[in-house]
């Protein structure tokens, strides 16, 4: 049997054919279209899902079962799309108008984060975890909460959104509306924030060089590089960074207490560089450090397929 998984993104629109055996046979993605219609939002959804059939040589005939995982608050039982800020969506019946594209076929959707999560547990740095914990650096931050083997996002579907807990009071203003939201520090945009702040306060740092003088180049791995370098003000901004995520660590790790906590994203690329400190926050200022059993903290193991392995199987949970 093959399924679509459906990855929505703050850039593209990921669309992979997965296997019985969780594994992605080919894929197609698009440009997320900003701020757009739902109605264009579908059709860049069908376009991606045709592409990836056409890259599979399937047709749509051929899948048993479509999943999604899109930012925001998610209902699974209604499939509508109750909020979701950074695609400027409110109160979208997301799964009815993609039904109408893909008639007979069941759908389903959840938080981007969640099927990330799901697809690591399926699949991932979680498998064989009873509780585990996800965290995605991402454009924003996005969290996943397995319990007892299921994906847990409370009464209302809105649980899970670890991001947009608040960190620092009246901090960063966040799109959701707050300020001071982890996702504002910890997330790799939150990174580049600190990273131009520093660059701001120290115009002789490197880091004008690595970016070539032009601070709108300055992405996720600009203050790492600088600080390899040798640069006081890069490595400032590193531990800035990597102090506020290693308090949202250890403030999950409270709350869950989960047998593996993975880290995901595009920042994780930057290895022990980042863990090693992490973990070193984490034995040292979580609660229950002189407990028998330690929650393991690693970083996620399926990389940007995780999304994708995870959507397309979240119609087979609880099955």
């Amino acid at each position: 049997m093959y399924y679509v998984g459906i990855d929505i993104g703050g850039t593209n629109i990921a669309v992979g054919i997965v296997n019985d055996e969780g594994k992605i046979i080919a894929k197609g993605n698009v440009k997320t279209p900003y701020m757009a219609s739902p109605e264009v939002f579908c059709d860049a959804i069908e376009e991606s899902t045709n592409m990836a059939l056409k890259n599979a040589g399937l047709t749509i005939a051929d899948i048993e079962s479509i999943g999604l995982g899109c930012p925001g608050t998610i209902n699974p039982e209604s499939g509508i799309i109750e909020f979701a800020n950074n695609l400027g969506f409110s109160n979208v019946p997301l799964r009815a108008m993609l039904n109408e594209r893909f008639p007979g076929l069941e759908i389903c959707m959840d938080n981007d984060a969640n099927a990330a999560a799901f697809g690591e547990y399926k699949a991932g740095a979680l498998k064989g975890a009873k509780h585990a914990l996800a965290i995605t650096l991402g454009t924003g931050l996005g969290g996943g909460i397995i319990i007892d083997g299921k994906i847990y996002s409370g009464f209302n579907y809105a649980g899970g959104e670890l991001g947009h807990t608040i960190l620092v009071v009246d901090g960063r203003p966040c799109n959701c509306g707050l300020n001071g939201c982890v996702e504002r520090y910890c997330s790799a945009t939150g990174l580049i924030i600190t990273t131009k702040e520093y660059m701001e306060k120290d115009k002789d740092s490197k880091m004008w060089e690595i970016v070539g003088g032009d601070i709108n180049k300055v992405n996720g791995r600009t203050a790492f590089d600088g600080m390899r370098a040798g640069d006081a003000s890069a490595k400032a901004a590193v531990d800035e960074y990597i102090k506020y995520l290693g308090a949202a660590v250890v403030n999950y790790v409270n709350i869950f207490q989960p047998e593996i906590f993975c880290i995901g994203g595009g920042i994780c690329n930057e290895g022990e560089t980042l863990m090693k400190p992490l973990r070193d926050i984490l034995d040292s200022a979580h609660y229950s450090k002189n407990s028998e059993k330690q929650t393991v903290l690693c970083r996620a193991a399926l990389g940007n397929d995780a999304g994708i392995i995870g959507a397309a199987l979240l119609c087979l949970q609880g099955k």
